[in-house]
């Protein structure tokens, strides 16, 4: 049982490194439509430069594949029915919810009721998930 709560708590914070980090690689990437080079190979580039050359991206970014390292290294002892719908449901709670910190725009209410809904299903998953391990 230990194992899974600890799995649950690990896949919460990779959802909370790549739901929090993805508005802001949005956000630091703007201008790069901007950029313009003579050759597609240029081009690409050029973009990569403005990319690794911009701290308001490449810090989230580098937090976000943090994230990535956290779950890889967490699907080696959690099962992948339970770490895909946990970290995957949550990562867009948490976009959702920092995008609206941001003011990237006015957040409906039937998105309220979908991240409720959301996270109850998320729940649901890590009760069901619980609820097998105390029973063995």
């Amino acid at each position: 049982m230990a194992v899974i709560i600890d799995s649950v708590i690990y896949l919460c914070f990779v959802a909370i490194l790549w739901g929090v980090t993805n508005p802001f690689i949005k956000k630091g990437a703007q201008g790069l439509e901007d950029i313009r080079a003579k050759s597609v190979y240029g081009q690409f580039f050029k973009e990569q430069l403005f990319l690794i050359t911009n701290l308001k991206y490449i810090v989230p970014f580098l937090l976000n594949q943090c994230g990535s390292v956290l779950y890889f290294l967490t699907l080696q002892n959690s099962d992948l029915s339970l770490a895909v719908p946990v970290s995957n449901s949550l990562t867009f709670v948490f976009t959702a919810i920092t995008g609206w910190f941001l003011g990237e725009e006015k957040v409906h209410r039937n998105t309220y009721l979908g991240m409720i809904l959301v996270l109850c299903g998320t729940m649901l998953c890590c009760w069901d998930k619980l609820n097998k391990t105390v029973e063995l």
